[in-house]
């Protein structure tokens, strides 16, 4: 059963310009049945299978990652978004979703198996020909085969085209011959199949598929990690590695499309995985505090705690519905792709929400890193201890915010597309950022509006036109230098990024409200305090920005428009975080599902 699409067709980065009802928006309250079974078998697996053996997978025990992969396999978790006809089990997007966000708090497994079924196995399903589908993916789906992904060498990470590994074609033409290195290649230790990215002839960037028993492929030790201990991560090096010329993976010189396509799914799936992580490092430190007592009370009763408890349900609540929102725009573009007859549905569908694949990977891995940090707090003394798994939480956490692009590539990439998808005219920045201008010179609206949620929806709204004004301003001071002005760019992102989860969490809210959710109230909490956080954020970002391109005149005008635009009505968000805390409490874990 597929997920009953609800979005309507906001186009990539639209959301700054467009506008969403509720109704429309997709949220982890319209889970149908059987993905809450999916969400009940992965919970289930984790507890049994993988949890209680993470000081032995920490160990690298010799085969228990691989079984594990296996186990999965069986339990159709590899697969799920695979294709029926390559032994998949030809679920949408927002279960393949669900899955990663289910097995996020497996620590080093989580990483091994997201490394296997997203950019271990995608290259091949979707690049592949029909006979390396055919050959691969069957195994891939059911874990007889693992797979990985090698891309990154020492002088190359975020400037993935600066690779030195060559492909030369034998002179009989039969076969590429492999010459050079890569570094950091997680499942390294035992995968059986490889992706890797190397020149053709020296420089035209392209994919090959490698085995594992290939000749001429050699492996370095296992690296020792700061965290995610139980993860492979091992160098590979290629010494005329001779490769069947079939194995070659799309086109020549095209290598580039695949790795940059493959990590905006990739990227989604990180937001993912870092979620359910929140939501066991939540759970464990809720249930700490709940027994740990001090000055004869649980530490769970004291405001300092549940000041904590409460902010990082409200993160994860942030992050959730971002994702799972965008999520579902992603499977409903991937309906209208292939109903169009156009090739590789999933991969354009995802292109087209990149800016949003960007965000989520920033805002999913700092949100995790919040909650982890604050996790170890709660635990005190005792957080510091390997016997916690706490600790262990947060060293797996960090690695998150440089995988699949550092957060600060992806922080510059979400303006970077915003600013080239604008100049195309793909998306209409500049008229709305150019109307906000003149608004600039109008008597502002003291009107009052008391409908449910229109205080929220105002602010948010007005978080949308300090970016535009922010931005609209930057581009036209700057032009083409603005993309080397890394610091402005930064601070725009920070802001866009803080008004995407804005948004998500009061339409979600909404949506409770309407639905007679009995966490509705709990919601708008949530959201009242997030947002009123968010104004301070963008308020300090803008004007960072602000003062960085503009003076005089220009400068006190806008801001003047950056004070209007993050203005907020007074709350008392120490009560509301009480209320969510309680909840917390109550229930013992993260409720909001």
């Amino acid at each position: 059963m597929e997920t009953q699409s609800l979005s309507s067709s906001i186009q990539g980065g639209g959301f700054l310009i467009q506008p969403s009802l509720p109704e429309q928006t997709f949220t982890p309250e319209d889970f149908t049945e059987e993905q809450h079974m999916i969400i009940q078998m992965c919970g289930e697996f984790l507890e049994k299978d993988v949890l209680p053996h993470m000081a032995e997978i920490d160990a690298q025990k010799e085969g228990l990652m691989p079984s594990l992969i296996e186990k999965a396999g069986e339990l159709g978790l590899l697969g799920a978004a695979f294709p029926e006809q390559y032994g998949g089990l030809g679920k949408d997007f927002v279960t393949a979703t669900l899955v990663n966000d289910c097995l996020g708090g497996g620590h080093s497994f989580a990483v091994a198996m997201a490394a296997h079924n997203g950019i271990g196995s995608l290259p091949i399903l979707y690049f592949g020909t029909d006979a390396q589908k055919q050959k691969y993916i069957p195994k891939l789906a059911t874990g007889e085969m693992k797979g990985a992904y090698a891309l990154t060498e020492p002088g190359s990470g975020s400037d993935a085209l600066a690779a030195k590994t060559t492909a030369t074609l034998s002179a009989d033409g039969k076969n590429y011959v492999l010459n050079g290195q890569k570094i950091w290649i997680t499942n390294a230790g035992f995968a059986d199949v490889f992706t890797v990215f190397a020149k053709v002839d020296g420089d035209k960037f392209s994919a090959i598929i490698v085995e594992r028993n290939t000749p001429g492929l050699s492996f370095g030790e296992e690296e020792h990690k700061m965290g995610i201990k139980g993860s492979s991560t091992r160098q590979l090096f290629f010494e005329n590695c001779t490769v069947p010329k079939e194995n070659l993976l799309g086109e020549i010189g095209k290598g580039h499309i695949i790795a940059f396509n493959i990590l905006n799914i990739g990227r989604l799936k990180l937001c993912a995985a870092a979620t359910g992580g929140a939501k066991l490092a939540l759970k464990t430190s809720i249930i700490y505090a709940k027994t740990r007592e001090q000055f004869k009370v649980p530490i769970a009763s004291f405001g300092a705690i549940q000041y904590k408890l409460a902010e990082m349900a409200i993160r994860v609540f942030a992050s959730e519905s971002a994702l799972f929102r965008t999520a579902q725009w992603i499977d409903d573009k991937e309906h209208e792709l292939n109903a169009a007859g156009k090739q590789d549905a999933l991969l354009g569908a995802a292109e087209e929400y990149a800016i949003e694949c960007a965000m989520l990977k920033v805002l999913g891995s700092e949100n995790l890193d919040y909650v982890v940090d604050e996790g170890v707090q709660i635990h005190g003394g005792n957080g510091y201890s390997d016997e916690y798994n706490i600790s262990r939480a947060y060293r797996d956490s960090r690695i998150n915010r440089i995988f699949e692009g550092t957060n600060e590539i992806n922080r510059l990439l979400t303006m970077d597309m915003y600013l080239k998808r604008a100049m195309k005219g793909r998306i209409n920045i500049m008229g709305p950022a150019m109307a906000i201008q003149k608004e600039l010179m109008s008597i502002p609206d003291f009107g009052t509006d008391d409908t449910p949620f229109a205080a929220e929806q105002k602010v948010v709204a007005n978080f949308k036109k300090a970016i535009l004004m922010c931005a609209g301003a930057a581009a036209q001071k700057l032009m083409m230098q603005l993309e080397s002005e890394q610091e402005i760019l930064m601070n725009l992102a920070d802001m866009v990024i803080d008004t995407f989860q804005a948004e998500c969490i009061l339409l979600r809210a909404m949506k409770m409200k309407n639905n007679n959710n009995p966490n509705a109230a709990l919601a708008l909490d949530a959201v009242q305090t997030f947002i009123y956080d968010a104004a301070d954020r963008i308020s300090h970002a803008g004007k960072t920005a602000i003062n960085s391109f503009a003076e005089g005149d220009e400068q006190r005008m806008m801001l003047m428009g950056l004070k209007r635009f993050t203005k907020t009505e007074s709350y008392n968000t120490k009560e509301a975080r009480r209320r969510i805390a309680a909840k917390l409490v109550e229930k013992e874990r993260y409720f909001f599902e």
